[in-house]
């Protein structure tokens, strides 16, 4: 399990509310965030460790971070 980086309770609030997501919550259960933000699915297989890192921030998976970000 992953703990989430650190952000103000007005950003999760924020982004919960835009969004409708808990980042958190994703984060802790090992699963990308749900859509239409990410895909929802399990969020375990990293290409290295700057991708867990971005993982923690955004609670993008993998695939989600190479579609957003490019690969």
């Amino acid at each position: 399990m992953a703990d989430p980086s650190y952000k103000s309770e007005e950003i999760e609030a924020a982004l919960e509310k835009t969004f409708g997501i808990d980042r958190r919550a994703a984060i802790k259960a090992d699963r990308c965030v749900a859509e239409p933000v990410g895909c929802g699915g399990p969020a375990a297989d990293f290409r290295d460790e700057l991708s867990k890192k971005e993982y923690t921030i955004s609670g993008f998976c993998q695939k989600c971070q190479d579609s957003f970000f490019g690969s």
